[in-house]
């Protein structure tokens, strides 16, 4: 049986403003007998974000809302497909939603383009400021909030991981999707993390889980001898698949939690159930009458440093001792 050796993890500054905002409600301030309609976007499927989605749900319990009782959810799917997504947002806004809650730039944006006064949670996406979403973190403005981190940050520390973990390494891939608005900042901040710590890159793109096979076949003809995955809902929704990819090609991936959960070697990325069970927090506040707009974004509070020793052994490959004594879980 595999063993997890865990300990606490890495908290931002932000971390007080979340343990002060999930205290839970013993009473609910609405209008008498409503019931709040939240109308959910997903881009990928029940499959790879229902746990997500249950952290949502557990987030607006803590709250005192009571599902059938004070809120009820509309979920519609895009089913890794992106192009679905304008439909779908515009099939909850027509159905008169009270909130949209979302995730990822692409499902952002299309419940963005579909409603002007729909109020709209984001649980988490890259750079909302970089991309356009929002005006400011501290002042979104329009109808949007939510939970923001930076892609090209986050993305450059895994590639420094990486190197830390593997220094033989000279090559790596950097696997994109091809439709995601936050590849150009992001792959420019890798590469310049990768030259500093003498790194070559190269970009493979993949807009559906059908591509995969071939993005890592191109990884091959790159003569890349390690791989990082970019945060999109798409990997997330194939990190089982993507995990097995890489082992098959007898690459060293890094990427976020659920890739190195899944078989990946490293993960170094935002802790996704704490930011979803936080969004409830902004549906509570909105419920009670305040603008998205006016509401600033939050940072993630929690982010995983995760090594997959079970994988290193499978590729005979030996990570130093500093690099497992920063991890927050060590799977044996």
């Amino acid at each position: 049986m595999n063993r997890v050796r865990t300990r606490v993890g890495v908290c931002s500054i932000v971390a007080v403003v979340v343990l002060l905002g999930i205290a839970p409600l013993t009473t609910v301030a609405q209008p008498a007998g409503k019931v709040w309609r939240i109308g959910f976007l997903g881009s990928t499927s029940p499959k790879s974000h229902g746990s997500f989605v249950a952290a949502f749900r557990e987030g607006l319990r803590e709250r005192g809302y009571v599902e059938g009782k004070h809120v009820t959810i509309e979920y519609r799917w895009a089913e890794n497909q992106y192009d679905r997504l304008p439909a779908l947002a515009a099939d909850l806004v027509r159905l008169n939603v009270d909130v949209i809650l979302t995730h990822g730039s692409p499902g952002a944006r299309a419940a963005k383009a579909a409603t002007t006064t729909i109020p709209i949670i984001v649980a988490i996406v890259g750079d909302a400021v970089t991309t356009g979403l929002v005006e400011s973190y501290a002042r979104p403005g329009a109808n949007l909030t939510g939970s923001s981190f930076s892609f090209p940050e986050l993305n450059a520390k895994r590639i420094e991981m990486l190197k830390e973990a593997l220094p033989s390494v000279k090559r790596v891939a950097v696997l994109m999707n091809a439709t995601n608005v936050g590849n150009v900042v992001t792959f420019e901040a890798m590469a310049r993390t990768a030259r500093s710590v003498d790194l070559s890159v190269v970009q493979v793109f993949a807009k559906r889980a059908e591509d995969l096979e071939g993005a890592f076949t191109q990884m091959t003809k790159a003569h890349a001898d390690a791989v990082a995955v970019y945060e999109d809902a798409l990997f997330l929704a194939q990190a089982q698949h993507l995990a097995e990819l890489a082992e098959r090609r007898r690459l060293p991936s890094v990427g976020f939690r659920e890739l190195a959960d899944a078989g990946g070697l490293l993960a170094f990325g935002v802790n996704f159930p704490d930011v979803w069970r936080r969004a409830a927090h902004f549906a509570d506040r909105i419920f009670k009458g305040a603008k998205p707009g006016e509401l600033p974004m939050e940072q993630p509070a929690k982010f995983d440093t995760v090594v997959n020793l079970r994988t290193a052994r499978a590729l005979k490959l030996t990570i130093p001792p500093k690099v497992l004594l920063r991890a927050d879980r060590v799977i044996e």
